[in-house]
């Protein structure tokens, strides 16, 4: 794999600061079922790097510090890591909402056929990834089968209520360009997804999130081999917009890898571009126990104009 880290310094994007903390964002591990060519985390079934029993419970010690009322778990596929389940438990026990960064496929690996129950029992939110409505254009980016598997796996969550007006169970789906340019507007995207799976498989869901594609690991190395990589920061850094500067996530949101070590955000994490605190060079959750985060600096680089270009874009969906 071709490393493009070096390529994203130094950069001209402008100084951020935090804010009051709300949400954790916590890798699980690297391990999936899947390998996607816009994989940002260099995610696949051959890796072995997983949180551990103790590492969740600082969390749960650290969530309940900082008084913290979202859990966004992703990985790989989170449901992967033998502890999944109680960390899960554990923070909605403390009415912490939870979100589920699901690839869908999951739910028919062997030993996940109660994770859709499971989900449902304890009111996780669903953020499921689905990057077309078209199975060549599924199956291109995420492997023979996935889009047959994504429809069974909506199929299966909607019959247990997710998607559905008055269930309390909310069922998104998240969508990825299938190369390098900016997703289009979220709103019309959604409009087409909507009519185009409930026409032909009667599926429902609550809202679809559009994500730009970030030029680092697996989709950076692979524009680098294709000689696209210079032009696609081009095009985040002429598309940026300075009004969606006070809307990304690492405002707000804070990232814990599977050792426990903060960063600002999940692709900092994945550039190993730690948190700064204390003159420190790497920061654990156990740490940071008594201290207060808002108004600290935030580590940026040339990838985060992927964050504000166009409608501007985070995990959590276009920004306007």
């Amino acid at each position: 794999m071709l490393d493009s880290s070096h390529l994203l310094f130094p950069s001209r994007f402008p100084q951020l600061r935090r804010r009051q903390l709300e949400t954790i964002q916590v890798n699980l591990g690297y391990r999936c079922n899947l390998s996607c060519q816009h994989c940002h985390v260099n995610a696949g079934p051959n890796r072995v790097e997983s949180m551990d029993r103790e590492s969740m419970d600082q969390m749960i010690a650290f969530m309940q510090r900082f008084q913290v009322s979202t859990l966004d778990l992703t990985g790989g596929a989170p449901e992967l890591n033998p502890h999944f389940r109680y960390l899960v438990e554990q923070a909605r026990g403390l009415g912490v909402r939870v979100i589920d960064r699901c690839n869908l496929t999951v739910l028919e690996e062997p030993e996940q056929t109660s994770l859709a129950a499971f989900l449902a029992a304890n009111q996780v939110v669903v953020f499921a990834s689905l990057p077309c409505y078209l199975k060549g254009n599924v199956d291109a980016q995420r492997g023979g089968g996935v889009y047959e598997s994504s429809i069974r796996g909506l199929k299966r969550l909607n019959a247990l209520g997710y998607g559905k007006a008055g269930s309390g169970l909310e069922l998104n789906l998240v969508y990825n360009p299938s190369g390098p340019h900016l997703p289009p507007p979220q709103e019309i995207l959604e409009t087409e997804y909507r009519a185009q799976l409930r026409d032909r498989f009667g599926i429902q869901f609550n809202q679809l999130y559009t994500l730009t594609n970030m030029p680092i690991l697996r989709f950076g190395s692979l524009l680098r081999s294709r000689g696209g990589f210079d032009s696609y920061l081009d095009l985040l850094r002429s598309a940026f917009d300075e009004n969606n500067l006070g809307s990304v996530m690492c405002l707000n949101q804070i990232s814990v890898d599977w050792q426990g070590y903060l960063f600002d955000c999940d692709f900092n994490q994945m550039l190993d571009m730690p948190l700064v605190h204390a003159q420190q060079a790497r920061t654990h959750i156990s740490e940071l126990m008594g201290d207060d985060l808002e108004g600290a600096a935030i580590a940026v680089a040339e990838h985060c104009y992927g964050c504000t270009a166009g409608q501007g874009s985070s995990c959590g969906g276009a920004l306007d």
